[in-house]
């Protein structure tokens, strides 16, 4: 019955009672010189993984660039090649001259894209840090060797603000002289306004050429003139066309009379051929001379008639002909 009652609490005043005594931890001084020991091991690891991942283990070459300042360069920027990084600032001097030297330690595994002609460009931009930026334009020419100095190219946006407002300047004093009442501009302007309204009056641009209206009346009066000249000529050319071409007219019967003309020229060169046969029996048979000159006598007494009919054709060419004159002469 006793072991089922709940306890008593200890009476006021009362000492509580001793707890008991704390076990203490085998190897403790070992375990934390272990975990001292990992924790610096870890740190140590972290550097060195930092400095690997960073290329400081990395075999690289140097290249020495030469600027008149090196304002916003500082250790540790990157060099890049089209938009990669290539190279990295490692110390930045003042050489003997007065100019900045700028060391760049560039990996040996990117060095080939560095070549003897290749260019160094230094830009200050408006917005932004500082850049050095390489290009190589012939990626066939030798690579540039190590420790090699090159002159870098300095760009700076802000040092092109004054002369780009100094210009702008200038041109707004040029607008505003161009656009001034009495500037030349302004002359030619109205000018060119007069002109207008002279060209939309009645003369138009012939009143304008011609100074005034009189005159310009009168070259309207010489055209229709010569439209009218030009109208009759055209008429008298439409009937000599009629008269010399048409059916009735003379190109017709000179056509014909030409064709006649062949026709005794023809016969003509029978009668020659008949001659010239003649003349050679004449030559082979001398015994018939007599003979030969009878037909002789007739052959020239066609050929003088022949030759009279081609007379007479001719002489009725010349007749009938528009353009022959009249050879005749009539006495009062």
């Amino acid at each position: 019955m006793n072991g089922d009652l709940p306890p008593q609490p200890a009476p006021p005043g009362a000492l509580p009672p001793a707890a008991e005594p704390l076990r203490p931890v085998a190897h403790l001084q070992l375990k934390a010189a272990a975990l001292l020991l990992f924790t610096l091991a870890l740190i140590v690891g972290s550097g060195v993984y930092l400095l690997y991942a960073r290329g400081a283990f990395e075999p690289t070459q140097t290249l020495v660039l030469t600027a008149n300042d090196s304002e916003g360069v500082v250790v540790g920027m990157d060099m890049t090649f089209s938009g990669f990084p290539i190279g990295r600032v490692r110390r930045i001097e003042l050489a003997e001259g007065g100019n900045a030297r700028i060391l760049i330690d560039v990996p040996r595994k990117d060095a080939h894209w560095l070549r003897t002609s290749s260019v160094f460009t230094l830009v200050r931009g408006v917005v932004g840090g500082t850049n050095i930026r390489a290009y190589s334009g012939m990626l066939t020419d030798p690579v540039l060797p190590d420790g090699a100095e090159r002159p870098v190219l300095g760009g700076d946006a802000l040092g092109e603000v004054p002369q780009l407002m100094a210009a702008a300047r200038e041109l707004l004093g040029n607008l505003n002289t161009l656009t001034a009442q009495d500037s030349a501009l302004g002359t030619s302007m109205a000018n060119v306004q007069a002109l207008t309204e002279r060209l939309k009056g009645p003369g138009g641009a012939l009143n304008l050429l011609m100074g005034s209206e009189a005159d310009a009346k009168k070259i309207v009066a010489t055209l229709d003139h010569t439209n009218v000249l030009l109208a009759r000529i055209d008429a008298m050319a439409a009937k000599a066309d009629t008269q010399v071409f048409g059916p009735g007219g003379v190109m017709p019967e000179v056509r014909a009379t030409v064709v006649q003309l062949n026709g005794l020229l023809a016969d003509t060169r029978n009668s020659l051929k008949k001659v010239d046969g003649v003349l050679a029996e004449a030559q082979a048979v001398g015994a018939n001379v007599r003979a030969g000159t009878q037909d002789l006598g007739a052959l020239r007494a066609e050929v003088e008639s022949n030759l009279a009919k081609i007379e007479g054709l001719v002489n009725e060419i010349n007749r009938k002909w528009p353009f022959a004159r009249d050879r005749q002469v009539t006495l009062p």
